[in-house]
């Protein structure tokens, strides 16, 4: 009988043993992957001293996209110019410079005018077009058509230059009243149409939603805006002349600290 009980003692532990070492193996073999991982990444992102990017960036996004450039600077060592301006100014220095590794466009639609220039395009965040009234919304404004109404002073980007100037333009056609709202200024910045609002200079703007200061202003509940919104992308330029930085940043731009970046300045992420 003890040496029955001896044997099974024996074969308990040298069971636990081989358990044991292959759970240990596992462990290591885990612990390999993950440092694999790391290496990876470090290798992707951590080392881009003496790289260059040159990337041209909508207006309205400088806010967040400066911040982005900032925190992929710091990663990688790679130097980031970054120039900000309307569709048309971008376009136009695309065209002519023939210069660049991505253009962060205001929507898909800024892009096509330099489609030549273009290798592929990624999705990034939602560009969504609000209606913002002032705090108290004086003028009783319940929709687009009552923008038309008496007394209201309206505030709108540039049709010629911006895409929410565009959209605007579009918006006022498409319900029959853009010849009779009071335009009081269609050339203004996300900022101006905000001061506006706020000092009660205008009663009324189409802005960004991203662009507009909860505090200052007042987003208008309504669904007519739901078929004017619009995708920022991010263009990659076949005219860039460091290929490894711009494969790293076109990753980073998938990053969740990129995504944070976005949404904390208001923006939904592109679906």
């Amino acid at each position: 009988m003890k040496k029955i009980i001896v044997s099974m003692i024996l074969a308990f532990t040298l069971t636990a043993l081989v358990t044991g070492c292959n759970s240990s193996k596992q462990d290591e073999s885990k612990n390999k992957v993950l440092e694999t991982d790391v290496q990876n990444q470090e290798a992707k992102q951590g080392k881009l001293e003496g790289h260059s990017l040159f990337i041209f960036c909508g207006a309205g996004m400088k806010d967040p996209f400066e911040e982005i450039a900032t925190e992929f600077e710091k990663l990688t060592g790679c130097v980031v110019q970054v120039t900000y301006g309307n569709a048309a100014q971008i376009q136009t220095q695309i065209q002519t410079a023939k210069e660049g590794d991505f253009f962060i466009a205001g929507s898909a639609e800024e892009v096509r005018p330099v489609a030549d220039f273009v290798d592929e395009s990624k999705e990034l965040v939602k560009h969504i077009p609000v209606i913002a009234v002032d705090l108290e919304n004086s003028k009783h404004i319940n929709s687009v058509k009552d923008l038309a109404n008496e007394g209201v002073r309206l505030i709108v980007g540039d049709p010629e230059a911006t895409p929410i100037g565009k959209i605007a333009n579009k918006i006022l056609a498409d319900f029959s009243i853009k010849d009779k709202v009071e335009i009081i200024s269609n050339t203004a910045t996300a900022p101006a149409m905000m001061t506006a609002l706020e000092t009660k200079e205008a009663d009324a703007a189409i802005i960004w939603k991203e662009n507009v200061n909860e505090k200052k202003a007042k987003i208008l509940d309504t669904d007519e805006m739901s078929v004017y919104i619009k995708t920022i992308p991010a263009a990659k330029l076949n005219t860039s002349e460091d290929k490894e930085a711009q494969e790293v940043f076109e990753e980073y731009l998938d990053s969740d600290s990129v995504k944070n970046i976005w949404t904390n300045f208001g923006y939904e992420m592109a679906e």
